[in-house]
């Protein structure tokens, strides 16, 4: 076990002599695992190691036992250890997350924190060892493959995300588990790992093992070949964007020959010419220039930018985070929103909010959000790109029934003043608004009893959303 891991370590550069290292201890067979390995290497590594466990008050005494038991373990073997209590039920409730992705996102934050108190002591960096296995890829495989996901999504979790590292992808569960009984090792069950209302544990518990007995019992191993391959299919198609953008890509300088960050483009007579798949990984490649990361677009979007391709000068479509995409003759732009000079535009930049979109699948007996700032859609309604910005002639939403209200009448009915109109932010499909952010949403885009698929909007930060 040490030697496969040691092995995968060097090969993706996970770790280098002397690092400051987190592991993250649930008490379960893999944390336990992971910190038993790092334990092993220890001396010859040269590491400091730490462990955080994160109780996520869900599963009362099982949880007390597994916080005491990865005390005792890492007491026994001289590494420091720290307990911490996260609030799941109240941050779900409170964010429209189901438990099992408030848990995450606590976790990962408890995590992020105790690394940022390690560094400031010691000055320096802190990586953060967690136990995600090669079975766990293949089931992270799966469920991006049946929530639609692009290459990305099937190349599986990555070994190294900054400062996260995975130093168990190389291993599987049996492996694992049989290591530790070698070893002599006890370990915690954690009843949550049986609960089959999350989607994941219905892949680890049926998805996976029906295909195990009745296709092919190597099924696992396959699936992270292929995911392998597509990855390096990834990669390459992104560097190949990159060289094509170096060749007809556009991108604006100021005075003192430094990009003006305002906005990036390329000939689109020539990227017409591309396969789709490269026209698609350049658009990608123009909004990472100019936004620095890739969060909140979708494969919608960058549809949609696609799209403008073959229509005429002029035409545009509104991008998360103050974006817009825009056809000219020559050329197709990622500009910033503020660029046009739009007044509308001017006041979505103004307002700065910040949104985060998440889409999963929806089971019966799922409680609907009632946050204010956090809503729920039916993601398979949607059919065009989303933006968030302020009104615009002949913006509308639907009412029950099936008629429909233009925003402006909607607003001069609740009593909004004419000064504050233009500065109420909107989530629209075109002109047809999901969501009147703060207020109300569409009745087109409700969740229903037919509802397969998820889209969440949050919203945060901005003045009041223009309230």
């Amino acid at each position: 076990m040490r030697k496969q891991v040691e092995e995968f370590i060097q090969k993706q550069e996970l770790l280098k002599q002397g690092e400051q290292v987190i592991a993250a201890v649930s008490g379960g067979a893999d944390s336990i695992c992971l910190l038993y390995v790092l334990i092993q290497m220890r001396e010859d590594w040269d590491l400091e190691l730490q462990a955080v466990h994160v109780n996520h008050g869900l599963r009362g005494e099982e949880a007390e036992r597994d916080a005491d038991f990865t005390r005792r373990f890492c007491e026994e073997h001289g590494i420091p250890c720290i307990i911490r209590r996260v609030p799941v039920r109240e941050a779900a409730r409170e964010q429209g997350l189901s438990l099992e992705e408030a848990a995450r996102k606590l976790r990962y934050q408890v995590l992020q924190e105790e690394a940022c108190s390690w560094e400031r002591k010691s000055g320096r960096p802190v990586k953060i060892a967690v136990a995600h296995h090669g079975d766990d890829n293949a089931e992270t495989i799966l469920h991006n493959l049946f929530r639609g996901s692009g290459l990305r999504g099937l190349g599986g979790i990555q070994p190294v995300r900054e400062n996260i590292i995975r130093p168990l992808l190389a291993v599987t569960r049996r492996e694992i588990l049989s290591y530790l009984k070698q070893e002599g090792i006890c370990f915690c069950q954690d009843s949550s790992n049986q609960w089959e209302c999350c989607t994941r544990n219905k892949l680890r518990l049926r998805v996976l093992p029906f295909v195990c007995d009745q296709i092919n019992e190597r099924a696992p191993e396959h699936i992270l070949q292929a995911a392998e391959r597509v990855r390096q299919a990834d990669e390459y198609l992104e560097r190949q964007a990159k060289l094509w953008l170096l060749q007809y890509g556009i991108q604006e300088y100021d005075v003192g020959g430094r990009a003006s960050g305002e906005r990036a483009g390329a000939d689109a007579r020539q990227l017409i010419l591309e396969p789709e798949i490269i026209q698609t990984y350049v658009i990608r490649q123009l909004i990472l220039e100019l936004a620095g990361s890739r969060k909140d677009i979708t494969s919608i979007h960058v549809e949609a930018i696609r799209q403008l391709l073959g229509k005429q000068a002029g035409k545009q479509v509104d991008l998360p985070d103050g974006l817009i995409g825009r056809r000219t003759y020559d050329n197709l732009w990622i500009e910033r929103a503020a660029y046009t000079g739009a007044e509308a535009h001017r006041c979505q930049m103004e307002q700065a909010p910040s949104v985060e979109i998440k889409e999963f699948s929806y089971e019966k007996g799922m409680e609907i959000p009632q946050n204010q700032y956090t809503k729920w859609f039916d993601y398979d309604k949607i059919k065009g790109a989303l933006s968030v910005r302020t009104r615009q002639t002949g913006d509308y939403f639907l009412l029950p029934g099936g008629g429909h209200k233009t925003i402006k009448a909607y607003l001069i009915d609740e009593k909004v003043p004419a000064k504050q109109r233009d500065k109420v932010l909107l989530l629209a499909e075109g002109s047809h608004i999901l969501w009147i952010i703060g207020r109300r949403i569409s009745e087109a885009y409700k969740v229903t009893n037919e509802t397969k698929r998820i889209l969440q909007v949050h919203i945060s930060g901005g003045k009041e959303h223009g309230r």
